[in-house]
């Protein structure tokens, strides 16, 4: 999976702490924590036809980041939806949109990672785009990356931290593969989600995914689930093996940024039929009918 440029975003304006810049101009100190040390928390929005869906649950994710990063000063779900809303207008867009919005603990007096240098208040940056779902829904190709995902002890990974080594290493193993991302494990061997997604199994019409002991609680996860409890079909969060993918009758994968989408081959083995399957399909349709009728309204 390889994006492309899209002209459409030539000339988007960037919101970085109520200011919009051109994508061109715009730009953050080199003493912004972001930059001294990764230290800073993010969301990736979507925007539906004037609503961004789930919003309080990615707005409530990034304050619980932030403040188990212990930042001293942290803008309200008002403020951020504002600045949203006035980012979204500036720029015409209303569908098919997709914000990275990014909370840095602010700009440093001096270099250094001690948040004592901090001073200045956080910066909080809104990056809109014109990009559909990002995943070839027809199916992906995986391979197991020999990279795993961070323990709770060593980094909780329920810090949505922009500290990505971890899976950006990952990611170049699955390019040099061509494949179209990395499965990661966790230390214990279990699976823990891709470099970018969160991963499903079905098995006998059971719906499967792996616990969120070293990745996020992913927010498109969380709706799988509970589409999943709605419409009462059967579903475990338990520990998976790689063994169950590759035994799986269907594999999917889920996040903001792809929506869902069926995995089809993962380490050269094809799961289940190599297609998309019903229960894949299934689910589809359910989250795309949620995301037209669910959201927090920000432009009109």
């Amino acid at each position: 999976m390889r994006q492309t440029f899209n002209p459409q975003n030539a000339n988007i304006l960037i919101n970085i702490n109520g200011e919009l810049y051109h994508r061109d101009q715009a730009g953050i100190s080199p003493f912004d924590s972001a930059v001294q040390g990764g230290d800073a928390v993010w969301e990736g929005l979507r925007l539906y036809d004037g609503r961004i869906f789930k919003l309080t649950e990615h707005l409530d994710r990034l304050r619980d980041s932030a403040r188990a990063m212990a930042f001293a000063a942290i803008p309200t779900h008002e403020e951020i939806t504002e600045q949203l809303r006035k980012t979204l207008i500036a720029n015409n867009m209303r569908d098919g949109v997709h914000i990275r919005l990014t909370l840095t603990r602010g700009v440093k007096y001096t270099s250094g990672m001690d948040p004592r240098l901090n001073t200045s208040g956080y910066t909080l940056i809104v990056l809109p785009e014109f990009k559909p779902p990002v995943y070839d829904k027809s199916g992906l190709t995986l391979i197991t990356s020999t990279i795993r995902r961070i323990p709770p002890d060593c980094v909780d990974q329920q810090i949505h931290s922009c500290n990505l080594i971890n899976s950006i290493l990952a990611k170049i193993q699955a390019n040099a593969a061509n494949a179209d991302d990395a499965l990661m494990l966790d230390y214990d061997g279990f699976v823990a989600e891709t470099n970018a997604t969160h991963v499903f199994l079905v098995k006998g019409g059971v719906v499967r995914t792996p616990r969120t002991v070293s990745c996020p609680k992913g927010i498109t996860r969380m709706t799988v689930l509970e589409l999943c409890q709605k419409y009462g079909i059967p579903h475990e969060v338990r520990d998976l093996t790689l063994t169950d993918v590759y035994t799986a009758d269907e594999m999917f994968c889920t996040g903001t940024m792809g929506e869902l989408a069926a995995v089809t081959c993962v380490d050269g083995r094809t799961i289940g039929g190599g297609a998309v399957g019903e229960m894949t399909e299934r689910l589809s349709g359910l989250f795309t009918d949620l995301t037209r009728t669910e959201g927090v309204v920000v432009v009109s």
